[in-house]
């Protein structure tokens, strides 16, 4: 029996998938720089806090369109496999990263907030 070749996405329908993307990420960092100056500073951790929400979420953001754009040059079944399996373990490893480092901040900024005098008050 011969193998027949996997199917070729059309290269007008690749274009229109790259344009959607392209629509898609302008819409999402519209939506990140709204909600950066939409944030009130006075949040848990200020704007420290609030800076790395927004830094992590513009590069997860980025993270999965390039995944999307990786997508459209996949050939067959097993490259999807590693292509997603690659994806999914960096997301997990990120958001472990982002989750200790904002969890961190967070509890600093607490402390920093309730910090008790140590010395007599005058």
């Amino acid at each position: 029996m011969g193998t027949t070749p996997p199917p070729e996405i059309p290269a007008d329908m690749r274009t229109m998938t790259e344009q959607s993307l392209e629509q898609v990420k302008t819409a999402i960092n519209g939506y990140l720089q709204l909600f950066q100056c939409g944030v009130p500073n006075p949040l848990i951790g200020g704007s420290e806090l609030n800076d790395k929400v927004a830094s992590y979420a513009e590069q997860n953001v980025a993270s999965a369109f390039a995944f999307a754009r990786k997508l459209l040059e996949v050939k067959n079944p097993q490259d999807l496999f590693v292509l997603q399996t690659e994806f999914i373990r960096g997301q997990i490893q990120a958001m472990t990263e982002q989750t200790k480092d904002l969890g961190q901040t967070a509890t600093k900024s607490i402390m920093d907030t309730v910090k008790i005098p140590t010395g007599p008050s005058s």
